[in-house]
């Protein structure tokens, strides 16, 4: 009997402990984009780091694909996801309040960690359509993107510069990423968009399986959208980098941004950029995009959002703030 009352005790005791421990145990959840691009390495990659450290701070990552910029700002904002890989025009609009974001209103309490990759909105036009420009787009059938994604909403506002809408093209599709290259290929559309770091595959699956070119984005109502809307700039691919665009691409760009709100712990974004930066040369090495990351770079460049408390410690403690 005593030796009974002896295991219930330490039954209940081990019972007793357990909640706290679980308590303990802190998840988080980022936003990517489609399994394609490199929002989505990025985002596993960052969580591949965490984890490694789970042991010591108790903080779990995941990091599924999703809806791509617009929709991780939204998941932010309703507490889906503690992160978010955005565009840096995406961080500007939301906490501004403009539109995609304008029926939310503005977002004050969005908060920026670190920025990646540059990307450049893209355009890769089957070589047939003889499509030499963007203004050749017109009458054509033409994948502008899913809803809640980069490239659908830079398209629009091109679109918006031009005067064009929907009506311009002879078919619009809003397929995801991993969906356009297929589409391209089985002549389903004449060209497919995406904002996006480079080299990146889906691109090179479509450039190789079809034969397609790169179009150049340029032009007096490009550079009038430029002159408006500061959180772009001029962009270029490098030539070479797919079959069928041997020279460089002028385009316009910007920066790939971690978020997260104010509200999120600040031990936990701290844990999260540590985990990154501590282990910044094995980062770069998961994607050719991130081979050109430094950290004077992505501690200011392309963040047009304040940075969350937890990020300021930790760049404090290496003496970059």
């Amino acid at each position: 009997m005593k030796g009974l009352t002896l295991a219930c005790a330490i039954s209940a005791a081990l019972f007793g402990l357990l909640p706290q421990a679980q308590a303990a145990e802190r998840f988080v959840t980022i936003g990517t984009g489609g399994q394609t691009g490199v929002y989505y390495v990025a985002g596993q990659s960052i969580c591949r780091f965490l984890n490694q450290g789970a042991k010591t701070h108790e903080i779990k990552c995941n990091a599924p694909a999703s809806g791509g910029g617009v929709a991780n700002v939204n998941g932010i904002r309703s507490g889906e996801y503690n992160f978010g890989i955005m565009q840096s025009d995406h961080q500007y609009k939301a906490m501004k309040g403009l539109e995609p974001f304008k029926a939310e209103g503005a977002m004050e309490d969005i908060r920026a960690v670190f920025s990646l990759q540059s990307e450049v909105f893209t355009i890769l036009a089957r070589k047939d359509a003889k499509i030499a420009g963007f203004d050749d787009l017109k009458g054509k059938r033409v994948n502008i993107g899913n809803p809640g994604s980069g490239q659908r909403d830079t398209f629009e506002e091109i679109m918006k510069v031009k005067g064009w809408d929907k009506s311009a093209f002879s078919l619009v599709s809003e397929l995801k990423p991993a969906e356009q290259a297929s589409a391209l290929g089985d002549n389903n559309i004449d060209a497919m968009s995406y904002f996006v770091g480079h080299p990146n595959g889906a691109i090179q699956e479509a450039s190789t399986t079809t034969d397609a070119v790169l179009v150049p984005v340029t032009g007096p109502d490009i550079d009038k959208l430029l002159a408006e809307k500061s959180y772009y700039s001029k962009a270029e691919i490098p030539g070479g980098l797919y079959k069928g665009s041997p020279n460089p691409t002028p385009s316009i760009g910007g920066k790939a941004v971690l978020s997260t709100s104010a509200k999120t712990d600040p031990e936990v974004v701290y844990q999260l950029t540590k985990s990154v930066f501590d282990n910044l040369t094995r980062f770069k090495r998961l994607h050719p995009a991130f081979a050109d990351l430094k950290e004077t770079d992505m501690i200011k460049v392309g963040l047009s959002a304040p940075l969350h408390e937890g990020a300021v410690r930790y760049y404090k403690e290496r003496g970059w703030m």
